[in-house]
């Protein structure tokens, strides 16, 4: 199979590699551009611990090719802190315990984020919603409602 060059933009720093038309973007950042917090659970697009931003949008880069990304801005959990500042989403996480293994923090944060932006002022009801793409085995899932709840308020809105 002939590879391809991809071009993309990750975490405001320019990529370009030559991948094979079916590498995932998530084994693309991963591997090539050796970002680890994407991590890979289920490889089917359930358990939401690979999602990234693309262009703003929250994905699961395991259900895409890193070609189809070709161009886009992608956005990993390494991305999201500034100035080794945490977010307020991830300090969030921390104050509320609303993570213990960690596998699937990543995800979780990522997807708060893109959730916040759209929807800065959500109610209990719809962060349960906007939670239910991402699985947990570890916390019980209220440490991580809680710290929604802690940024959405240090962000601005409120719960």
């Amino acid at each position: 199979m002939a590879e391809l060059p991809v071009t993309m933009s990750v975490n405001g720093e320019r990529h370009r590699h030559i991948v094979e038309p079916r590498k995932t973007l998530a084994d693309y950042l991963r591997e090539d551009c050796a970002l680890t917090g994407t991590h890979l659970g289920c490889e089917h697009g359930v358990c939401g611990a690979c999602t990234v931003m693309l262009d703003g949008v929250a994905v699961r880069s395991c259900l895409m090719f890193a070609v189809q990304a070709e161009g886009a801005e992608v956005t990993t959990v390494e991305g999201l802190a500034k100035n080794g500042e945490l977010t307020p989403v991830q300090e969030a996480f921390r104050e509320e315990h609303g993570l213990q293994c960690g596998f699937c923090t990543p995800g979780f944060v990522v997807s708060v984020h893109a959730f916040l932006e759209d929807n800065p002022r959500p109610s209990r009801d719809e962060i349960v919603e906007a939670l239910s793409g991402n699985l947990c085995r570890c916390t019980g899932y209220q440490g991580i409602i809680r710290a929604v709840e802690r940024a959405a308020t240090t962000m601005g809105g409120a719960t």
